[in-house]
């Protein structure tokens, strides 16, 4: 795992929390919702690929 990727993943966490808060206090609810929505999905498009690879590694060294 890189770790440019985990910065850019904190760097996400920093601006939709940042967003989040700005969006319920001026009463938008539904778009901070929607904020914190496209930030995980956006998180988890990056994170998939490693999660695949883990998979892969541990059916590799359960067969025989």
């Amino acid at each position: 795992m890189e770790v440019s990727l985990i910065f850019r993943i904190a760097a996400v966490g920093i601006l939709v929390a940042m967003l989040n808060q700005v969006l319920k206090h001026s009463g938008r609810d539904e778009q901070a919702f929607l904020i914190s929505l496209a930030g995980l999905i956006l998180v988890l498009t990056w994170i998939i690929p490693y999660i695949y690879d883990l998979f892969v590694m541990i059916r590799d060294l359960f067969t025989f």
